[in-house]
């Protein structure tokens, strides 16, 4: 994926940044449990306060210019958390659903929901679907939300639908190039993540957009997730506009001191 050179960030008060702004952003929204546990809270809180700390990260990042914005909700790891937890985190998207989808789809947001429907109550389904048909024709702000989802699960399941194709006379095995594979995982259609997020202090991908990572930058900031704000993407977006981007390749200057 071409590096993006549109125009710089802007933060809320309207004063630009220097360097590119990104045009999709990834995040990983890590910390819940641990934001609660420093409270003296039930887990549960932490992941509400999460639900808080993603709409207001929403909200601010049109505002930076960026176009594409994909969170981690809910990974298949996660099936091994304890059951009361498990079903907290069920409930979570439909709150965010149930208070939210009006303003978004009013305000121009799509939303995709990626990753395996397998496990989810037929009610939560349901309730990403409206949300998905509600605001399918929207193109201002695009808000991908990764549940129930694994990126090695997603570069299996894309492996399985082109031999599915191939296997049904649709494909040939000699038609597989990078931007075939690509059209076949979940975020077919989504330009690649320039940038993926990590707050918490955590510094790992947990198996997320393992192959949309492949020249993202990537960013650690020691914030957990229910603190996150305009400032924390502000000073994200700052660090990235700071980094350079070279996709393997050598620029001149460095041709010219190695010569």
């Amino acid at each position: 994926m071409a590096a993006h050179e549109n125009t710089p960030p802007v933060g809320p008060s309207g004063e630009g940044a220097e360097g590119q702004a990104p045009l999709h952003v990834a995040i990983v929204m890590d910390g819940n449990g641990r934001w609660a546990k420093q409270r003296g809270l039930p887990r549960s809180l932490g992941h509400r306060a999460g639900v808080e700390a993603l709409k207001r990260t929403v909200s601010a990042a049109p505002k930076f210019n960026i176009r594409w914005l994909t969170v981690f909700g809910f990974s298949t790891e996660n099936w091994s958390r304890p059951a009361a937890e498990v079903a907290e985190l069920m409930a979570l998207p439909k709150r965010y659903f149930e208070s939210d989808i009006g303003r978004l789809e009013r305000e121009g947001v799509r939303v995709r929901v990626i990753g395996s429907r397998e496990g989810l109550a037929r009610d939560l389904v349901a309730m990403i679907d409206d949300a998905q048909a509600r605001t399918a024709l929207n193109d201002t702000f695009h808000l991908n939300i990764a549940f129930n989802y694994g990126g090695q699960a997603d570069l299996v399941q894309a492996a399985r639908r082109f031999a599915e194709d191939v296997a049904a006379g649709r494909a040939k095995p000699s038609d597989l190039d990078q931007t075939t594979f690509a059209a076949h995982l979940a975020t077919a259609g989504t330009p690649a993540p320039d940038v993926i997020i990590r707050p918490s202090g955590e510094q790992r991908l947990s198996n997320f957009l393992l192959w949309e990572a492949a020249y993202a930058e990537l960013i650690f900031q020691d914030v957990l997730w229910p603190d996150y704000g305009a400032d924390h993407l502000q000073a994200a977006l700052a660090a990235f506009a700071g980094r350079e981007r070279r996709y393997g390749a050598v620029v001149a200057d460095d041709v010219l001191a190695a010569g």
